[in-house]
């Protein structure tokens, strides 16, 4: 994630830090110093250390449990609103995904349990409702705020592990695309009710609903993308009319292409027309700005380039794109030379005419199902 600070690691997994979170933990800092002097300034700030430390439990409680099921777990970064745990993939058996989302909130139970028992902390009424006052202990306001965050992020709602759960129980009878639409349906149906609430009581709601609806939304269209791919081949949808690029070439050809067509990711091929990187529309940019528009485009272009067999299924190059966050997918022949490209934009537009067709048609040599 842009933005963070890698400040170590744990079992394999990157710990970040959003710079925005530096940010916050600041001014809170600053503002409680301005309220309370210095001791309520440095109490608040080990209350939120702690606090996110428990979030960062709870994120390795997704982690763990995840890897027991073969899932690569690469990062976890924290942000002002909470953690966010990177998973390689999303197990669509129900039972794995149903115990991956459970973990974290279990964790944060857990975490009260022990606090209750062996710390001694009492759940008073006012506990959640002050937590930021240092007139109730510090291990009574971690108790309670551990019980809330299980008990929010039960909430069956995308991005929320009780979407999750929620997708993971009506699987078992529906399957996953299925599950999808219908969790992704009730977490916008819970996004109006909260932004609708925010109206009334509290602005900070409204912000919270928009983020779970757009959250919800991306979900069912990338479980959309996953499911329309299955059964293609990756040439059944990949760019072949396109402009490529070589290293040797200079920036100043590079911008000229990109005004002449409208691609944003240009394959940049050697002399054997196999790819050796591909250059985005940002990296032109930001090379003519830094550069001039003598520099050679090898000297710019990105060098990390997934790509795929154009006889492989097209869910394989669409989990490239999920996973690896890349802007395209390199298309290659047996013999490793350039066959084509796969972006985000292209799934899109085929999933746009496969809704569109009518129910068993065939087209371009694929088709529809009569049940879809």
């Amino acid at each position: 994630m842009g933005w963070s600070l890698n400040i170590g690691s744990i079992a394999g997994t990157a710990i970040r830090i959003h710079v925005t979170f530096v940010l916050f933990l600041a001014w809170i800092f600053g503002a409680s110093y301005a309220s309370g002097g210095s001791d309520a300034a440095w109490n608040t700030l080990l209350f939120l250390v702690l606090l996110f430390a428990c979030v960062l439990a709870h994120e390795f409680g997704h982690i763990f449990t995840a890897r027991a099921f073969g899932v690569a777990t690469p990062d976890v970064t924290l942000l002002p609103i909470g953690g966010v745990a990177r998973l390689e993939r999303i197990p669509e058996k129900p039972n794995e995904e149903f115990l991956i989302a459970i973990a974290g909130p279990l964790v944060n139970v857990a975490i009260a349990a022990v606090l209750i028992a062996v710390a001694g902390a009492n759940l008073q009424t006012g506990s959640l409702a002050a937590i930021d006052s240092t007139k109730i202990s510090m291990i009574d306001r971690l108790a309670a705020v551990n019980l809330f965050l299980a008990l929010f992020n039960m909430i069956p709602a995308f991005p929320m592990d009780g979407g999750r759960v929620l997708r993971a129980l009506l699987g078992i009878r529906l399957g996953f695309v299925r599950a999808t639409e219908i969790a992704a349906f009730v977490g916008q149906g819970f996004a109006f009710l909260l932004g609708f609430i925010g109206l009334f009581f509290n602005p900070i709601l409204i912000f919270i609903a928009i983020f779970v609806y757009l959250a919800a939304s991306s979900e069912a269209h990338m479980v959309a993308l996953r499911a329309v791919s299955r059964g293609m081949p990756v040439a059944s949808a990949a760019m072949t009319q396109i402009a490529t690029l070589t290293p040797d070439a200079h920036i100043e050809q590079a911008v000229q292409t990109l005004l002449k067509t409208s691609q944003s990711e240009f394959p940049v091929l050697d002399g054997m027309h196999k790819p050796v990187g591909l250059l985005g529309r940002a990296d032109i940019i930001r090379a003519l700005k830094e550069f001039g528009p003598d520099v050679r485009v090898g000297q710019v272009m990105g060098t990390d380039l997934p790509s795929v067999d154009r006889r492989c299924p097209l869910d394989d190059a669409v989990r490239m794109l999920q996973e690896k966050a890349a802007p395209a997918v390199v298309v290659i022949e047996n013999d490793g030379r350039f066959a084509g490209l796969i972006t985000t934009e292209t799934i899109g537009e085929l999933l746009m005419v496969r809704e569109a067709m009518p129910k068993g048609a065939r087209l371009a040599g694929w088709s529809k199902p009569a049940g879809a």
